[in-house]
């Protein structure tokens, strides 16, 4: 990184309480904070740190997560151990504290953002939604849409109330809406006195020795939730197996075994998501069910069984991955359903980052889960597409993320989803699928739009002149040409009984940023139920950014009023260099 601030930029590093201008450099080069909103709100509130500093972490862990420098020896209390960095590592970083412990308010926001725009950034990056509120009154989607006219990217999270649809907040056409997934990464292993290594999770904080100690399963007390467990393990210098494998069961055997004196435990469950929002409070282990018929195998037959749990431990590489998270929000957007969101999925489970300075703990990491935490990657991603291709629009960068994301996890088949029993994640889960930051470089194609193209999607929308200009903030905007059909790197269509004769049309324009002439050949993965035509189904392009047109055709041949359909339509480079994807999501009009 050199010493030198970019010229263009125009912030300020605002003191306040226990927070001086001398702890701005070249990494942190701008800090403020906004508050007026809250103290005209709460005018007797006393505010806790007044000032730009973090209190609470949030803040800290997600900064660091998008730009956050080379940390080596990095750990929560040797867990992860390693070299820890930001996705964009090099780039700088301009915080604007807009939540306060006392509430947040939209005019802080508005406020904090309009001057993030004014101050030069390239890349909002906000962990922050409202619910149940029109675009015209949403403070983020009104202050992205100016962030999105200069052509600064805007990442914001999808919101952490899943799995139920509809849950999603930030649905806004003009900015990118994270979803949260798991990592191939788990914590501690579990020995068997025959030797066998069983790999776990366990995030337990104590380097606690549990170490050949004897295994102790009794189909009588396995549930591990009642006073039987304490009245017939007199010896508590054993290791329980409790080998329930219902999620709410496993985290009433985890409160359980927490109060008892019993020196260590194994649970069964087959949920990614167990450790997600919450930690573990005894020296315990859980394994799968696949492992545990071993284990209870073992325990049955072993005329001595012996066991241990080794934790600190770290092991990457874990399948499957990426799993969709059972608390990321879900579409179809409140905002306007006709736009498909979320619209793509990053790490957000178990992130290990930067925090605060905390009395609790000696550590300077920790791992937080969330949208909150799944966002910034995402806006990591956009500040290198950004210093890659400095004359893409905000649009062009997010279709690129987009179009080359991966809807496959790491054993090569379609990305599950938690919350649903592990099936197949839908779009409404997972968007285009997991980010992947390399092919994002070099899409091939890209869906690109305008600022006058939104407008055209508020028009269509019958959103009054007024109603309009509360977004826009500006009048040299027309309503000539209103449309629906915004020029998205994804489908989405609603069929009711009348529309299933009639079919839904799409029409889209892609633009060439490969290198030259390309010819492209689409295929098509249909949805249940209906039938996806594409034409022209092959497209020839002479030269870089050139663009060229096609149609999209939704028909149903079997209507069904409950079920969500998908499927996808990508465009196949001639030599296979370059594959463009697009998801395609039916759904019936009352989901």
């Amino acid at each position: 990184m050199t010493k030198k601030i970019p010229s263009k930029w125009k912030g300020a590093c605002e003191e306040g309480q226990d927070f001086n201008a001398s702890m701005c450099n070249f990494k942190l080069i701008g800090a403020r904070y906004f508050n007026k909103g809250m103290i005209a709100a709460n005018p007797n509130a006393t505010i806790t740190m007044n000032s730009p500093r973090d209190t609470i972490g949030h803040g800290t862990h997600t900064s660091s997560t998008v730009a956050g420098n080379y940390v080596n020896g990095a750990s929560y209390n040797g867990y992860a151990k390693g070299v820890a960095r930001g996705i964009a590592p090099r780039a700088r970083l301009a915080m604007y504290k807009v939540a306060w412990e006392e509430g947040h308010y939209a005019s802080d926001i508005l406020a904090g953002m309009d001057q993030a725009i004014f101050d030069g950034v390239d890349v909002i990056s906000i962990s922050i939604g409202f619910d149940e509120v029109p675009l015209y009154e949403d403070t983020i989607a009104i202050a992205s849409f100016a962030a999105m006219e200069k052509g600064i990217v805007v990442s914001s999270s999808a919101g952490n109330s899943g799995p139920m649809l509809r849950t999603l907040h930030n649905g806004i056409p003009w900015l990118i809406t994270v979803a949260a997934g798991t990592m191939d990464r788990t914590f501690g292993s579990l020995i068997l006195g025959n030797g066998k290594k069983i790999i776990g999770s366990t995030m337990f904080e104590t380097n606690s020795i549990v170490e050949n100690l004897p295994l102790v399963y009794n189909k009588t007390f396995s549930s591990c939730n009642s006073m039987n467990l304490v009245s017939q393990v007199n010896n508590k210098q054993v290791i329980i197996l409790c080998d329930s494998i219902s999620n709410s069961s496993v985290i009433s055997q985890m409160n359980f075994v927490s109060t008892t004196e019993v020196l260590g435990a194994i649970f069964v469950s087959d949920n990614p998501s167990l450790f997600d929002l919450g930690g573990i409070y005894s020296p315990s282990i859980v394994i799968n069910s696949e492992d545990a018929k071993s284990v209870i195998n073992y325990a049955k037959t072993s005329k001595n069984p012996t066991a241990s749990i080794k934790f600190q431990e770290t092991f990457v590489g874990i399948k499957p991955a990426p799993i969709a998270a059972k608390y990321s929000s879900r579409g179809p957007s409140n905002s306007y359903q006709g736009i498909l969101k979320p619209d793509i999925m990053a790490p957000g489970s178990r992130i290990l980052a930067a925090y605060i300075p905390d009395e609790t703990s000696s550590s300077d990491f920790v791992f937080m889960s969330g949208t909150s935490m799944s966002c910034p990657h995402v806006s990591g991603v956009a500040a290198l597409l950004k210093a890659s291709h400095p004359q893409w629009s905000a649009a062009a960068i997010r279709s690129a993320m987009m179009t080359t994301a991966s809807f496959l996890d790491n054993t090569k088949t379609p990305i599950r989803d938690s919350g649903y029993l592990l099936q197949s994640a839908s779009p409404f889960a997972i968007g285009a699928g997991e980010i992947d930051p390399n092919r994002a470089m070099n899409p091939g194609l890209i869906y690109d739009a305008t600022p006058q193209d939104y407008v055209n999607l508020l028009c269509g929308l019958n959103y009054t002149k007024e109603q309009i200009l509360s977004i826009t903030r500006s009048s040299h905007y027309n309503c000539d040409n209103p449309s629906l059909d915004l020029n998205y790197p994804s489908f989405i269509a609603f069929f009711s009984n009348k529309t299933s004769l009639t079919g839904q049309k799409f029409k889209r324009t892609v633009t060439n940023v490969g290198d030259g002439g390309a010819s492209y050949r689409v295929k098509v993965t249909q949805p249940k139920g209906y039938v996806v035509t594409v034409s022209p189904d092959i497209l020839d392009f002479s030269y870089g950014n050139e663009k060229k047109s096609y149609y999209v055709f939704i028909k149903c041949v079997v209507y069904n009023e409950e079920n969500v359909s998908f499927g996808d339509l990508v465009w196949i480079e001639d030599g296979g260099k370059h594959s463009v994807r697009s998801p395609i999501v039916v759904a019936p009009s009352g989901i």
